[in-house]
């Protein structure tokens, strides 16, 4: 499959780098075709101009900030996010690259008096997301985990029908141990590859 990792994570010794570099392995070795946007590698901006809001809603100049990145979407037929979850949800860099490249005209047709908003990003078939959050199971469920959300209702509304979606979390992140993370590598690497194969 055609894979397109996005990855949000400003340390580069952080444990979602490691769990970013065991994910793209596994998939290389099952002979995806792999690409990857590290967001603040490549220093993405996430804010939205004011210029390019008031452009947001014109067919093809909507595009034209973000035309890699649009690219890389409709390239791919699926796409795997591997962040922290900062307070529940996504971090800043990741929804503002949501808000930024899912843009109208061109990943849904908007809605009409007539009609409802319409999916146009067919070519997805799986979306696949491998987080870490501070707080346990039992916390993010009470608070609704809006993060997780976003990705799984928000963009899987945009995909192909029937969807399949995979979503690994590492609770209780800020007292994790050794142990813990090695065995959350492992589940990420063997449920990944066997989700997209």
């Amino acid at each position: 499959m055609r894979v397109l990792v996005v990855y949000c994570h400003p340390c580069e010794e952080s444990f979602n780098a490691a769990l970013c570099k065991t994910v793209i392995s596994a998939l290389e070795e099952d002979s995806h075709d792999v690409r990857l946007t590290d967001l603040y590698a490549r220093e993405f901006d996430p804010v939205m101009s004011a210029q390019e809001r008031r452009g947001y809603h014109t067919p093809q100049s909507n595009t034209v900030p973000i035309a890699q990145d649009l690219a890389d979407i409709k390239w791919c037929e699926a796409i795997v996010f591997i962040y922290p979850t900062w307070w529940f949800g996504l971090p800043a860099m990741l929804k503002g690259w949501l808000e930024r490249v899912w843009v109208p005209h061109e990943t849904f047709i908007m809605p009409t008096a007539t009609e409802d908003l319409r999916p146009n990003m067919q070519n997805i078939s799986r979306i696949g997301i491998v987080t870490t959050c501070g707080a346990s199971w039992f916390v993010s469920k009470f608070v609704g985990e809006p993060g997780r959300k976003t990705i799984m209702r928000g963009i899987k509304l945009l995909a192909k029908p029937r969807c399949k979606t995979r979503y690994l979390a590492h609770y209780k992140m800020d007292s994790s141990t050794q142990e813990s993370r090695q065995n959350y590598l492992a589940k990420a690497r063997k449920e990944m590859a066997a989700f997209l194969r």
